[in-house]
């Protein structure tokens, strides 16, 4: 095993027999990208604006929404090594299933903009978890706004984005939560 990528797995306690097809792509030709990758996903874990079990609790949102196990396992440990309560992360994964199928609701809805009875009609789901959420609401807004624009519906990111700056968050601390939906996102891709 390449030694960075080994370093990665141990940073996040990824079992160092998972194995990944591209991961041996990238470690046969010892490709740029992997120091590059495991450089991005320390910088995006040690935000100034975002603190460790939060980070750790954003990067399970990304990892729940694109199925990784691998990262659910890691994210979850990391997070319980922060303070994460079996509460909080059950609340990542309702969070993040929640905003799924906003998510798809809401982009077809964005699609059809000039239909007034799918504009009109009440969406007639239920979300009584984002009325009280363990996390504190600018938390869980922050999380709906990564796992939006990971799903690419605008309305929501539109939406998400402004909520959670009404609740206190500042654009670097959103910003530097993007940035780690991003990174954990092409993380997924090669692991």
């Amino acid at each position: 095993m390449n030694d960075t990528i080994q370093n990665l797995f141990t940073d996040l306690q990824i079992p160092a027999d998972h194995k990944s097809i591209s991961l041996e792509r990238l470690a046969a030709v010892d490709s740029r990208f992997l120091k590059d990758l495991k450089l991005n996903v320390a910088a995006v874990l040690k935000s100034a604006h975002i603190n460790k079990k939060e980070s750790y609790l954003l990067a399970l949102s990304v990892a729940v929404n694109e199925k990784s196990d691998v990262l659910i396992n890691s994210f979850e440990a990391l997070a319980r090594l922060e303070g994460a309560t079996d509460a909080d992360i059950a609340e990542i994964h309702a969070c993040t299933s929640i905003m799924k199928a906003n998510n798809i609701f809401y982009r077809f809805r964005h699609y059809m903009h000039d239909n007034q009875y799918y504009n009109n009609t009440p969406a007639g789901l239920r979300m009584s978890t984002m009325m009280n959420p363990v996390l504190g609401k600018e938390f869980f807004e922050l999380v709906s706004l990564v796992v939006s624009s990971l799903n690419g519906c605008e309305l929501c990111v539109t939406s998400h984005e402004a909520s959670v700056k009404q609740h206190g968050a500042s654009e670097a601390r959103v910003y530097d939560a993007i940035r780690l939906g991003a990174v954990v996102k092409s993380l997924v891709v090669v692991l």
